[in-house]
């Protein structure tokens, strides 16, 4: 199986003019792919970051659980949007906050 890049590579390279959907196809494949990779990427770096040590109080430990689900949240709705067709929505964002 070939990497989106190195398709839209041989397209660009090619004596053969793409049509316009195979072009959007193109690009939406290399986005969806580019987002993935950034998005394990992220998750890789993150991964040791926020496991409990001996310093941390139940407090300190708490916040690294907070911060932990909310950069994995921003990771998933990175992955949401690279998959997205043409027009991607934005998922509905968290918000904690008291209205009254």
């Amino acid at each position: 199986m070939s990497s989106a890049y190195s398709t839209a590579y041989q397209a660009l390279t090619s004596a053969r003019p793409l049509r316009p959907g195979e072009a959007a196809q193109l690009l939406a494949d290399l986005r969806r792919e580019t987002g993935e990779e950034l998005a394990d990427a992220v998750a890789a770096q993150l991964d040791g970051k926020y496991r409990r040590t001996a310093a941390d109080t139940d407090t300190a430990f708490r916040k690294k659980q907070r911060s932990y689900g909310a950069a994995m949240r921003a990771l998933n709705a990175l992955r949401h949007l690279a998959a997205a067709p043409s027009s991607p929505t934005l998922p509905p964002q968290r918000d904690n906050r008291s209205t009254t």
